[in-house]
């Protein structure tokens, strides 16, 4: 059961949280309503590290700052509750169970043990170290500083390593670390964290999950900003990789922060792949087809920056609904072969074509996912990837690849979605590959026995074992939805590919003008190489 976490006002009852008695007279709480720092130390866990917060209220008075109402607060029930909990809780994060598992550990024989005095700052702002720390006693309290003025933002406990991310990627520091009482501390520094991970290559799956914690947004910390984008929820969790809600930090745009997972990260050849789909769909502009804006280096991973989907896959929609209306399946054929047909007209096999690949909007709109295992048009695949349940025959044979290999994966998705099943027993994988290489896909009119001919039709004609059997191309296949896109009313979408505008404002001296003039010269031939278009107008 999730564990509830009271704020400060919650526990005290002072009446200061938003909307409480004393808001009128006292304002709201600062602990709940500071957006200093992207706001994330505030709303539902700003209360949690009210006695580092100027301003509070407690004892009948309003409080003064953190440096004056330490001594005091340190015999606060409320913060002994926190550390009680901070202690509690997360107990699989915690460095210190990882390395000793309760016991003692070689890994110790090699750091030097510390003891840090309460108020003393052992981690300081902008500075670059090669060291973390284990906390084995005691607490402390992690605060930004900005623009001048201090901002808490995490607090640490018993087991917790501090500056750990620091090590991994020699960044300088993010903030300043203060003990809030007595502590006790192991030093790591990066040659013995490197150490660690070849002898436990576990530790880089554990880092993977502290890096995850950090960046949810169900508690305050300073690791949450990668380059430009700020990370907030996680929305999904996969093998490889883990998907956050994120926000770019200046434009307040919302995006989708998939990150790969540190043990994948050491794998060269994963990286590679990992890399090449960004590639892939950075140069891909369709409806269809799901957006890449950015790809990000940060804390010894990689972090491909997407358009955020509300929606639900494919995959999710099947299973909750068992069979797709046949209406709906014609509505999303066409989606998916607009956007394979784009990608095939840029040269790219996507390879990969199944229902967890496609993802459904509000609305209907349908976008494809996973270009992972994309390649050019005529590829051998030599490397056996993807789906064997909708694998067309010649990627089982690794053979060359061509649009007429996504056409045959496209008939096994649109089987699943009108009978709800897929073509072949899977149980063994032996046997499914026997049956994609020695049998056309079945007729799916026998199990739903009203689907329109000319969808049957479709069905067995993208599932034939051999290519030239197939639709040559996704628009043959277009051709043969026509007569039921008449019939259920759906108006084929011209796609018409947008223009956006980005305003920039250039800000300068009358003697600054000329040598400004060359710079916009030289960026407008850059620009115009593209196919994008500079336009300048003069402003007083």
């Amino acid at each position: 059961m999730k564990q509830i976490r009271q704020n400060c006002w919650e526990y005290r009852k002072c009446g200061r949280e938003p909307g409480g008695k004393l808001v009128p007279e006292l304002g709201t709480c600062p602990a709940a309503v500071d957006i200093s720092y992207n706001g994330i130390n505030s709303g539902k866990n700003g209360g949690r590290i009210c006695w580092a917060v100027a301003g509070t209220y407690c004892g009948g008075k309003i409080q003064g700052t953190y440096a004056e109402k330490r001594t005091s607060c340190m015999d606060c029930a409320f913060l002994k509750l926190v550390h009680t909990d901070e202690g509690a809780s997360k107990m699989d994060l915690k460095f210190l169970r990882f390395i000793s598992n309760g016991k003692s550990s070689p890994y110790f024989d090699s750091m030097t043990y510390i003891h840090i005095n309460p108020g003393e700052r052992f981690i300081t702002q902008g500075e670059v170290e090669d060291t973390a720390y284990i906390i084995q006693k005691g607490s402390c309290l992690v605060i930004v500083e900005k623009n001048g003025e201090f901002h808490p933002v995490e607090h640490c406990g018993e087991g917790d390593i501090v500056g750990g991310l620091g090590i991994l990627t020699g960044e300088p520091r993010r903030a300043h670390v203060e003990a809030e009482t007595e502590m006790e501390a192991w030093v790591l520094n990066r040659s013995q964290f490197i150490d660690i991970s070849k002898k436990d290559p576990k530790i880089l799956t554990f880092i993977t999950e502290v890096v995850a914690d950090h960046f949810e947004s169900t508690r305050p910390t300073a690791y949450r900003t990668i380059g430009k984008y700020v990370a907030k929820d996680i929305i999904g969790r996969g093998t490889y990789s883990i998907v956050y809600k994120g926000v770019h930090e200046s434009l307040n745009m919302p995006v989708a922060i998939k990150m790969m997972r540190h043990n994948m990260a050491m794998d060269q050849e994963f990286l590679d792949s990992f890399n090449y789909e960004a590639k892939i769909i950075a140069g891909l502009n369709h409806e269809n087809i799901i957006r890449i804006y950015d790809v990000e280096e940060r804390y010894r991973t990689v972090f491909i920056i997407m358009e955020l989907l509300e929606g639900e896959g494919l995959n999710y929609l099947l299973e909750r609904l068992k069979i797709i209306p046949t209406p709906l399946v014609v509505n999303f054929l066409i989606q998916i072969c607009n956007g394979l047909n784009y990608a095939h007209q840029k040269g790219i096999i996507h390879r990969d074509i199944n229902t967890d690949k496609i993802f459904i909007l509000k609305g209907d709109q349908v976008k494809i996912l996973g270009f992972g295992l994309a390649c050019p048009t005529g590829t051998e695949d030599f490397f056996f990837s993807g789906n064997v349940a909708y694998m067309a025959p010649e990627q089982i044979d690794c053979s060359a690849v061509d649009p007429r290999t996504d056409i045959y994966a496209l008939g096994i998705v649109a089987y699943e979605i009108v009978t709800g099943q897929r073509p072949f027993p899977e149980k063994d994988i032996r046997k499914l590959m026997d049956f994609h290489l020695t049998q056309d896909i079945p007729d799916p009119g026998k199990l739903v026995s009203d689907l329109p001919k000319e969808l049957v039709t479709f069905i067995i004609k993208c599932g034939r074992i051999n290519p030239e059997r197939r639709y040559q191309n996704i628009n043959e296949a277009l051709e043969a939805l026509q007569p039921l896109i008449k019939k259920y009313g759906l108006i084929k979408k011209h796609t018409v590919k947008e223009s956006i505008m980005t305003n920039i404002c250039l800000i300068y001296d009358e003697e600054q003008q000329l040598s400004l003039s060359k710079l916009l010269d030289e960026f407008s031939s850059e620009i115009h190489e593209i196919g994008a278009v500079l336009k300048v107008a003069d402003s007083q």
